[in-house]
Parts: C-alpha cells; structure tokens; sequence
C-alpha cells in the first residue's frame, strides 16, 4: 500500500509512533525513526521496521529545535533520496491544574506539541513543493476538541494542531500536499496506563475499551495511502466514540 513511499515518523520509538513507523514499514515504506531521547528503543523499532525488508534509519532530535528539524529533515532526504510523507507525532505532558501550573511546563509543551509540528512541516514543506506532492499527518487528541482538565496546556497545543492543520491543508492543496490530523481518544500507551484504575475510562467509551496503538496506525496507514488522495483538512477521530 505504501511501497516506495519515504516517511519521517517523529515521536517514533514508543506508543503510537512505534506503532504508526511499523505498520508504515508493514506496509512497504521505507522509514526515518525520530526520537527525543532514548535510542535504546528507536533501534528496537528500526530493527521491527527493517524485519520487513524495508529500510530504516534513526534520528535523534528534538522537535521543540528549529536548527536541529531542519538538519534531520535534510538528512534524511540525503539519506533516503526523497522524503513523502511527514507524520507528527512526537508530544509531551505537563498536567497540572491551571491555578497553579508553572509557565515553564505550559512552554514545554506547546514547544514540542505544537512549534515541533510546524518546524517539522516548515522544513518538509519545500521537499514536498519540489517534489510536487507529499502528505502530512499529525497527531492531535480528543483532548484538543473537547478540552480536558488539568491538561490546559496539553490541550491548547493539541487544538492548535488542528488549526495548523487545516491551514496548511489550504495553503497546500494547489501543490498537491494534503494536511490530515488523527485525534485519538484513550489509547493504551505509556501515558494512560495509570489513569484507567477500575475500567473508568472505558466505560465512558461506547465501544467500551481503551483504543489500542494500533488502532491509531491504521488509521493513519489509510490516509498516507492513495486511497485517501482525495482528503483533506480533516480530522479522524479514532476514539471508540467518546467525542460524538
């Protein structure tokens, strides 16, 4: 589905980014695992990537870092020859309430979350334009849509997503670049594992479980597939129905 594809997958060695470079990888396309911090685990998801006789290559840097998306988005394209599809996930939490959250935590995470997005589209933008096409995904959060407490900031970031979005889908478009957003609801990863005490939040969800990682992969296989061509500006949830 994604066969000769090249894809820069940030926040790629672990949760949903581990889970979106496999199935990309599954899939056929060659992949560029960027990480923050722990290399450890972004080999771990090259050697996953490349078990399916694709190539894959890791790249440490930090989103929230102008120079530094720039140097990794130009060496990956030295390296792979083309980049074409662009897919932001990297994010952190700083939860606290709003009362008494430091401005140093609310910073963090719109600077990762959100400016990290943006360098990484700023940067792949002119590849795309000279390649006359490419496809962005980023990964915002029903957390963006609905707000959540304690999580201002989390969600600030996660609703500018979706503005940066549909503005780069309209700004794009005439190049043949499509900008799509994934909202995941509550999905199994490392950042919900001690929240769901007692099945609370499942039971909150019409499908009645937690979202897995792999959910959230397929959803965006789909839309940096062909078949998703004609889509633009939009927002998935992929959510078991929560924000309906």
């Amino acid at each position: 589905m994604l066969k000769g594809k090249v894809a820069i997958v940030t926040g790629a060695s672990r949760g949903i980014g581990r889970a979106i470079a496999i199935s990309y990888a599954q899939n056929g396309a060659d992949v560029a695992v960027v990480y923050a911090s722990n290399e450890t685990a972004a080999l771990e998801v090259v050697e996953a990537c490349r078990a399916f006789g694709v190539r894959a290559e890791c790249y440490r840097c930090d989103v929230a870092d102008f120079a530094a998306c720039k140097e990794t988005v130009s060496n990956v394209k030295k390296d792979f020859g083309k980049v074409d599809l662009l897919v932001n996930n990297a994010g952190i939490t700083r939860d606290g309430l709003i009362a008494t959250m430091k401005e140093a935590d609310f910073d963090a995470v719109m600077d990762t979350n959100l400016k990290g997005a943006f360098h990484m589209a700023r940067h792949c933008a002119p590849v795309f334009i000279r390649a006359k096409g490419g496809k962005i995904i980023n990964i915002t959060s029903i957390s963006g849509l609905l707000g959540n407490a304690g999580q201002s900031n989390y969600s600030a970031s996660k609703a500018g997503l979706i503005g940066l979005t549909k503005s780069l889908a309209k700004e794009l478009a005439p190049r043949n670049i499509t900008c799509n957003a994934i909202a995941p609801g509550f999905i199994q990863t490392e950042m919900t594992e001690d929240i769901d005490a007692g099945n609370t939040l499942a039971n909150s969800i019409p499908l009645n479980r937690l979202g897995s990682t792999e959910d959230v992969a397929n959803a965006a296989v789909f839309l940096a597939s062909n078949a998703a061509d004609y889509i633009t500006g939009e927002v998935l949830r992929v959510d078991g129905g929560l924000a309906m």
